[in-house]
């Protein structure tokens, strides 16, 4: 029986399909470089940031100068630190404005899908990706904090909107059986653009004074060749066919996308979401959360995305070479860039785990190894004075952490939202999802090199308790999706609601749950 399943999956596995799930993820990889690509050339960027604003750099060992004369001055302190405090200003907003893009236009999602379609929704936003780019990438040649933050802000506008297109068209143009790996493709495509990014942020490649607007604005080029391979790609089957009811259209995209195989049975699957969606009024963001029938999926939606952000994954992606610095190690930069290789790696195992062990293990499994890294790295920060070789278990547990990060809670809640929701209330899901994704993304960025600051080695320690909140949240609530139908999700979600009301939550919830993972 596996034998028949995996020949199965083979033969659903199309050159269409490998081509239009690679394509759509390339905007995935933009939104990978833009997180990854900030944090190399901090200094660079921020020496040029000091001389267009006319801040002195800051140097704490040599407050003495000279004037013409040879005579000693002293710099009033209190100037230094008020440009010391413009420059932390500005930097932290060049990190965290790409979110604050980000979070606008998440909401646009369903909108933007529902209206132009999956594939030409996709097109048109890949121009605000070229435009960012190119503001970027023209930096040196204008005021180039602002050029910057601009530059960044419209590139968030485009990975917003991507970063809920994308595993929206993913979904529906995945076979059943092949949804969980080609799903864990959209954190595989983030993890080689943050790679990416860190190998040419090395100063003797672009992350140089001379180099690095060629840097920041490079991600522009994946826009580019997505938009041409984009004109290859067939529109989503289940769009045609449940939003627009394009029968035939329908069925001609999925031969494209299955080949030889047989697409009735798909065709009866969208046949009844297409009349479960006919019953239901417009699903609006406010029913989804006023509606006891999708109130349960929603919460559960929601709180994977934050699982996912404040875990402190983002900490390190955008301030692991100060880190690496403040651990005590001699190369941070090549460091940062191993973090990003082990981040490569495990994500590549976890297409295949996701199949075969199922989305709600591994998300608990990846909380709990990141929680214990949490407690070590705290650990090896606090003694780094006392002991001088814990910076060699700082340095380890920031490993262990990203390489449990990538096993679950980094690739599921990507596509798990597209999973918890049938064709009507998908856009508007995916959109709140994505919206609460990118705040917590611009909390993280704002806000952490305020909190290391004020707390010092015991920074993760906050961390730390937020992931054991989750992995009891993931325990009692998160439902497995592994190899089920949307509609049979649905009923799972439908089934644990009466359940509910009929007897006791916890023990009713726990047997669903359990018996979930069982089939």
């Amino acid at each position: 029986m596996e034998k028949t399943s995996k020949m199965q999956e083979e033969k659903n596995l199309t050159g269409t399909l490998v081509l239009s799930v690679f394509t759509a993820v390339l905007g995935f990889f933009q939104y990978g470089y833009s997180l990854g690509v900030i944090n190399a050339p901090q200094m660079v960027i921020e020496a040029h940031y000091s001389r267009v604003l006319g801040i002195a750099p800051i140097d704490r060992s040599a407050i003495n100068f000279t004037d013409t004369n040879g005579s000693m001055i002293f710099p009033d302190l209190e100037e230094l630190d008020v440009g010391k405090s413009t420059l932390t200003l500005y930097w932290s907003l060049s990190v965290s404005i790409f979110a604050i893009g980000g979070m606008i236009s998440s909401f646009t999602v369903g909108w933007v899908g529902d209206k132009l379609g999956r594939v030409k929704a996709m097109l048109a936003v890949n121009f605000l990706s070229i435009i960012g780019n190119l503001l970027m990438g023209l930096a040196k040649f204008g005021p180039s904090h602002i050029l910057i933050i601009a530059g960044r802000a419209i590139t968030g506008l485009y990975c917003g909107l991507s970063s809920g297109l994308v595993p929206m068209y993913v979904g529906e143009i995945s076979p059943t059986a092949l949804r969980g790996a080609l799903g864990t493709l959209h954190q595989l495509a983030v993890v080689t653009g943050i790679l990416i990014s860190q190998v040419l942020g090395l100063d003797f490649l672009l992350g140089n004074d001379d180099m690095w607007p060629l840097l920041l604005g490079l991600s522009g080029a994946a826009a580019v060749l997505q938009f041409f391979l984009l004109l290859l790609c067939p529109e989503s089957p289940r769009y045609l066919y449940i939003k627009l009811g394009k029968v035939e259209e329908a069925k001609k995209s999925l031969k494209r996308l299955r080949g030889d195989c047989d697409p009735m049975k798909e065709i009866a699957e969208m046949e009844k979401e297409k009349q479960e969606a006919d019953s239901e009024k417009k699903v609006s963001i406010g029913k989804l959360f006023s509606s006891s029938s999708y109130r349960q999926p929603v919460i559960v939606a929601l709180m994977v995305q934050i699982s996912q952000q404040f875990s402190g994954i983002n900490a390190i992606f955008y301030y692991s070479t100060n880190i690496f610095v403040r651990a005590g190690v001699d190369q941070p930069v090549y460091a940062t860039i191993g973090v990003g290789v082990v981040n490569t790696v495990f994500t590549v195992i976890s297409v295949f785990l996701v199949e075969k062990t199922g989305r709600r293990s591994l998300f608990i499994a990846g909380l709990i190894g990141m929680l214990a890294s949490a407690v070590a790295m705290t650990v090896g920060l606090a003694l780094l004075s006392t002991f001088a070789w814990m910076s060699y278990v700082s340095m380890v547990a920031i490993f262990l952490f990203v390489i449990f990060f990538e096993v679950g809670p980094g690739p599921i809640p990507w596509f798990i939202v597209a999973e918890l929701f049938s064709q009507g209330p998908r856009p508007a899901a995916i959109a709140i999802a994505g919206f609460c994704n990118w705040t917590c993304n611009f909390i993280i960025g704002m806000c952490f090199q305020y909190i290391a600051d004020l707390c010092g080695p015991y920074v993760f320690m906050i961390f730390a308790v937020l992931l054991l909140g989750f992995i009891l949240f993931a325990y009692f609530k998160v439902p497995e999706t592994k190899g089920k139908s949307f509609e049979e999700i649905s009923a799972e979600f439908r089934r644990k609601r009466r359940s509910a009301v009929k007897g006791p939550k916890a023990a009713t919830e726990l047997e669903d749950l359990r018996g979930s993972e069982e089939a």
